[in-house]
């Protein structure tokens, strides 16, 4: 058994039972015999979006739960969670929509006696991990296009937020997913690492850290089995001097720490050009140390906690380095202080300037409420500044020129951009990132190909003897 905290408190709000590796084949096992031998596997591209719109209904009628649950769960604030299961929903009714518009497509063979034509099949089990900032909008975006595609699958949600998933399950078997189709394990990386692991699985699909997704791709490849990895962003934010300066310096602040910074996406290099740059930076500042910091269930509060007492230490040493290698801290940079700040794991939004390529916190994913902010010239610089990491996953560009903002966008090296915004995501609009970032993408129509098999048939509809050999 573990246990599982409200951030905001430090209290225990669950205990929950941790997977043995027993259990992992016995979950495991479960999905293989569903996929290859129940009804399951007979069952119709529509009769699988069904599934999900009933999900969907269900998800709608337990949002005010579930955003709760959220809530207490992540320490991001109430209005977020309500945002993040409306998201969750939108995500299974797009599928729904998605799942029976498959038909392949036919294949010219140059022959009139030739039918030629691709079909989709679904991959098999599949592995479905996801992280702890988004638990139940990340594995929404795994389990939604993998029961459309028709696949089994073996769930585990972060041992430090499994409480939504918990719920998603419930509710899937509520809707009417057959038994073994859906199996949810809990625990920490060595019940991830017996998933991946597992011989029977065909298709991992991780979300989280780098190195995490390096150890998945090497398990995998044993076997060679499918992966997919989303693995965080060091994502720059892009703005000329002739942006909307209180939009861009809005948008500045909601992209660098709207649920604490942690964010895969998260704006936290704001690259500004030199001419409005020393203001930006001062406003930035001023602005960032009004934000209401408080408890998450609060509707006053703007910002919650972070995850866990063990990731705000690890966000502080990130602190610390820059303030070592030079950088200026202009606000934040601590915890609050306060009786009401005492039990949670609090930390209060952070801005450093004269921030240059070469420091840590400017290189490395910091993934809490730290933005650095980095100057440059022209536009070439700017390319050259935001390209300038091993990551990939997502940018934005802010400027008045219309032409500028498609060239720039067009030279950025990431996998989302953004022009003149910044965090808005589609569920019909492909995700991922390039680079360190990781590889295959989640929505859109690319999202249901991750779970499918491409097949050719070939059907000579009238053969005759070609007599290749005269024996």
């Amino acid at each position: 058994m573990f246990d599982v905290l409200n951030p905001a408190t430090g209290e225990v709000i669950a205990t929950v039972a941790e997977a043995s590796r027993a259990e992992v084949d016995a979950a495991v096992g479960a999905a293989r015999r569903a996929f290859d031998d129940g009804p399951w596997r007979r069952t119709t591209a529509g009769e699988r979006g069904a599934l999900l719109r009933r999900t969907a209904d269900l998800l709608v009628r337990d949002r005010e739960e579930l955003a709760r649950i959220e809530s207490l769960d992540t320490g991001k604030t109430l209005g977020e969670g309500r945002i993040d299961i409306d998201d969750v929903t939108n995500v299974f009714r797009y599928y729904a929509d998605l799942a029976d518009k498959d038909a392949g497509r036919l294949v010219d063979a140059g022959s009139a006696t030739v039918v030629s034509r691709i079909v989709h099949e679904p991959v098999g089990v599949c592995a479905l991990i996801a992280p702890w900032n988004y638990p139940l909008l990340q594995m929404s975006w795994k389990v939604a296009p993998a029961l459309a595609a028709g696949n089994t699958m073996v769930l585990k949600p972060s041992e430090v937020t499994p409480l939504t998933t918990m719920k998603l399950v419930e509710l899937l078997e509520e809707a009417g997913v057959p038994d073994g189709v859906v199996t949810l394990l809990l625990g920490d990386g060595r019940v991830g690492a017996a998933m991946v692991e597992h011989p029977a699985v065909d298709l991992v699909s991780f979300t989280g850290g780098y190195s995490t997704g390096e150890k998945i791709m090497t398990a995998a490849a044993k076997g060679v089995r499918r992966v997919a990895l989303e693995l965080g962003g060091k994502n720059p934010n892009v703005v000329f001097d002739d942006a909307d300066y209180d939009t861009a310096l809005d948008y500045a602040l909601m992209a660098a720490f709207v649920h604490s910074g942690q964010v895969c996406s998260a704006g936290a290099r704001l690259i500004v050009q030199e001419g409005i740059h020393d203001r930006f930076v001062a406003d930035l500042a001023a602005r960032a140390d009004r934000i209401r910091v408080g408890d998450p269930l609060d509707p006053a509060t703007e910002t919650g906690a972070l995850v866990s007492a063990q990731h705000r230490a690890k966000v502080e040493d990130y602190i610390e380095s820059a303030l070592k290698e030079g950088a200026t801290l202009r606000a934040g940079g601590k915890r609050p202080e306060g009786p009401a700040y005492e039990s949670g794991f609090f930390l209060r939004p952070t801005v450093f300037s004269d921030c240059t390529r070469d420091m840590t916190i400017v290189r490395e994913e910091v993934f809490g409420p730290v933005v650095t902010v980095e100057r440059f010239t022209d536009e070439a610089d700017a390319i050259a500044l935001a390209n300038d990491t091993e990551y990939g996953l997502a940018g934005a560009v802010w400027t008045s020129d219309a032409s500028r903002a498609q060239r720039v966008a067009g030279a950025l090296r990431h996998g989302t951009v953004w022009i003149n915004d910044y965090h808005p995501y589609l569920p019909q609009a492909e995700w991922g990132g390039f680079g360190r970032s990781g590889i295959g993408r989640e929505l859109g129509p690319s999202g249901l190909a991750e779970y499918q098999e491409s097949k050719h048939i070939y059907q000579n509809i009238d053969p005759v003897p070609q007599h290749w050999f005269k024996g």
